[in-house]
């Protein structure tokens, strides 16, 4: 018996083993290097803080929910889920894909922070305002807060005298001071206006050495980072470019983050790079300090390929999930709805070890479709391979009418679905809102497949009946990262009714690779 069980742990840890090997290539070397981007997916506008000797990052997320994603490090680049901060949002129907939607909209460049044994999370909906999220562990639970008044890329800063400030703009950055509830007790005071062309963004504020520092972005694909500096919080202000990368490449424009002090008295910056389709990639650089200036990069470029932090200890090497075989009581982190999610009408409970998508709504497509499930598809450092995001579907309930399969969704989105006729199903892919070609089809589950490249902007699809044989159907999806949405091409699951409610599917499993 004793041998029987060796053989269940050995075939066990085998299994595990192909099943890490199928999660991507961490940042980290292994060798005390790491290759930017640190993260391989899109994570845009990061602010990162250390509390004691561990980092936090929050990221942009808009209109996907769970969302204001934070994670958490002890090294600066392998990083992993710490919280989803914001549930859901009950600001608005459009929300809720009610008559109305907040796409390119939505939770934008937030200000992470923590002071006197709290966490804080300041941002600005471009509709809703201002809001502040708090927290006593990083882990939440949080509370959301609704300001009185909001602020366009906020960097919160308590000072050392126990007042709290706010600068924020686009071109022109102001200074606002806030009382303890986070209201204005001040007008905004224009400290700075851009001059290098239009777009001075993403201020966050710090204190070194008795100056007041600004570190901000002109942004845009080949964005400009720079440094504001004054001995006054109000300013006057002297501005210096730290870094202007417009190497062809992964660090072509990277900007727009945060300054990070470590333990070991080293200076390091978590910026951002528009990276294609996939959205926009954190990328970690050193920072040296030249005449009070902080300068990223070495010889005024970004690196690519450099050690990692000084740490005292050595930690794991580690890479975020993707997969999912729905086992779990709780969705994983790395998934958020399209909007605000129809509790009622999805389940892992209903048939354990699946994920149920029952219809919450008629509409007319996907675009307006209540628990679309999306996931950012991570990219290879081998640019030449694709990402394949692949699923098994059980579609014996569907009602007639409903559509359900796998789609990347930007602008322009495509998709594989089985579609419900009457009694009969058709396998469909839709590009953009045209079906594009449609075949008949009898069974009970199927698997869909879809393979994008980062590199070349397409993504195709493919569909099985037994995950062994895939028949491509329809066209190339030509990818593109446009500003209507705003976030990244994302792996979605879906199952929405034009005719009637009612109908369900369960997915199995989903698999990156």
């Amino acid at each position: 018996m004793k041998y029987v069980h060796f053989f269940l742990l050995l075939l066990g840890s085998l299994l595990f083993c192909k099943q890490a090997a199928a999660q991507f290539r961490s940042a980290d070397n292994g060798n005390g290097t790491y290759t930017n981007p640190v993260i391989p997916a899109d994570y845009p506008d990061p602010d990162v803080i250390r509390v004691d000797d561990v980092y936090y990052m929050v990221s942009t997320t808009m209109f996907v929910f769970p969302g204001v994603t934070v994670l958490k490090s002890r090294d600066l680049v392998n990083w992993e889920y710490c919280s989803n901060a914001v549930p859901r949002f009950d600001f608005s129907n459009c929300y809720d894909l009610d008559s109305c939607n907040r796409y390119g909209h939505g939770q934008w460049a937030t200000s992470l922070k923590y002071h006197n044994g709290k966490f804080y999370l300041l941002f600005i909906t471009l509709n809703e305002g201002g809001f502040l999220c708090s927290a006593t562990r990083a882990e939440g639970p949080w509370e959301v807060k609704k300001l009185p008044k909001g602020f366009y890329d906020p960097g919160l800063f308590f000072d050392e005298d126990g007042r709290i400030y706010v600068a924020h703009g686009y071109s022109k950055i102001s200074i606002t001071e806030l009382d303890n509830n986070f209201a204005p007790v001040t007008n905004d005071s224009l400290v700075y206006t851009g001059d290098i062309r239009r777009g001075l963004e993403g201020t966050h504020v710090y204190k070194i050495n008795g100056y007041y520092y600004l570190y901000c972005t002109y942004g845009g694909p080949d964005g400009i980072q720079v440094a504001l500096r004054s001995r006054n919080i109000y300013g006057p202000y002297e501005q210096k470019v730290v870094l202007r990368d417009t190497t062809r490449g992964i660090n072509f424009g990277v900007h727009q983050g945060a300054l990070i002090h470590t333990p070991a008295n080293e200076w390091w910056t978590l910026l951002f790079v528009d990276s294609g389709p996939f959205g926009r990639f954190p990328s970690l650089h050193p920072v040296n300090w030249v005449d009070g200036w902080p300068m990223v990069g070495v010889d005024g470029k970004g690196v690519t390929i450099y050690r990692k932090p000084k740490t005292e200890k050595t930690y794991p090497v580690t890479s975020l999930p993707t997969s999912d075989e729905f086992n779990s009581k709780t969705l994983g982190m790395q998934w958020g709805w399209n909007h605000n999610p129809d509790s009622s009408a999805w389940s892992l409970a209903k048939r354990p070890g699946y994920l149920r998508l029952a219809t919450a709504g008629i509409v007319s497509g996907l675009r307006e479709a209540r628990n679309t499930l999306t996931q950012r598809p991570f990219t290879h450092y081998d640019q030449s391979k694709s990402t394949m995001g692949i699923t098994k579907m059980d579609i014996a309930h569907m009602k007639d009418g409903d559509v359900a399969g796998l789609a990347v969704f930007q602008d322009p989105y495509a998709f594989i679905a089985v579609k419900q006729q009457g009694s009969r199903k058709y396998i469909v892919m839709v590009n953009n809102g045209q079906t594009i070609d449609s075949v008949s089809f009898s069974g009970s589950s199927v698997y869909f497949r879809t393979i994008a490249s980062n590199k070349s902007s397409k993504a195709l699809f493919e569909y099985s009946t037994d995950n062994k044989t895939y028949m491509q159907i329809g066209n190339e999806l030509a990818m593109k990262f446009s500003l209507s949405i705003f976030t990244g091409n994302k792996f979605c699951l879906f199952n929405y009714a034009t005719k009637a409610k009612g109908g369900y599917v369960d997915v199995d499993w989903f698999r990156m690779e």
